[in-house]
């Protein structure tokens, strides 16, 4: 993984990096969607792209079945009734997927419990202590 990169800026993706095709949309829509290629189908091949190589490799980490084993992205966009919304559709979840991943996480650092959590524990262990004790048969009673 990268180390220490700056906060970016939102990334834009070059449209020459980015392979777009019109297919007719599935479901509901009448005969439009018989006769139309409104809907896109878009393919980012993110190891080829000109991301940074940290971007690239949390984009590829990501457990997204959007994305191949061959480690392309596919978004197929099909909500509005024209071809021009629905690219720019696809465009909008493309950008918003890589500015998901485009600042680094920040690394976890260990802490150790505090005092008062260490005395908590230790006081719910006595008093379960005791409930555990109360069950034990009484010795030294004769009946």
């Amino acid at each position: 993984m990268a180390t220490n990169e700056p906060p970016l800026q939102p990334l834009l993706v070059d449209e020459s990096e980015v392979q777009t095709s019109a297919i007719r949309a599935q479901g509901a829509g009448g005969q439009n969607v018989n006769k139309v290629s409104s809907a896109i189908h878009l393919r980012f091949d993110i190891p080829g792209s000109s991301l940074p190589d940290g971007v690239k490799e949390r984009l590829l980490a990501l457990r997204d079945a959007r994305i191949t084993s061959e480690g392309v992205l596919i978004i197929k966009a099909q909500r509005f009734r024209t071809q021009d919304k629905n690219r720019l559709d696809a465009f909008l979840r493309l950008h918003q997927l890589i500015n998901s991943v485009a600042t680094p996480p920040t690394p976890r650092r260990q802490t150790k419990p505090t005092a008062g959590s260490k005395q908590r524990r230790l006081e719910s262990k006595g008093v379960r202590a005791q409930t555990k004790s109360l069950r034990a048969p009484v010795r030294g009673h004769d009946d």
